[in-house]
């Protein structure tokens, strides 16, 4: 029987390569809007961060996710992705 392969994403808060389905992807559409995308298909370029307020403060602080995203990520859009992560907790 065939192994299925496991896609692998990199946290932009740890660096950590991580299976995808165990990280939050953060997307940017294609009209600019930051949005938190939690079922990993919205069109649009998307950051990985995992499941935890150190890898998101981390990035933020970093502007991590401003590079990878291409884009000024707001302080209110952070603090939307940060209840998103308590959420998830």
């Amino acid at each position: 029987m065939k192994v299925k392969k496991i896609p692998m994403r990199m946290c932009t808060g740890c660096m950590e390569m991580k299976p995808k389905k165990e990280l939050i992807r953060i997307v940017k559409s294609p009209e600019g809007e930051v949005s938190v995308d939690l079922t990993g298909k919205k069109s649009g370029r998307g950051a990985y961060i995992c499941k935890n307020k150190e890898c998101l403060e981390k990035a933020f602080k970093t502007k991590k996710l401003n590079r990878s995203l291409e884009t000024q990520i707001s302080e209110e859009i952070f603090i939307k992705l940060r209840e998103e992560v308590s959420d998830e907790q």
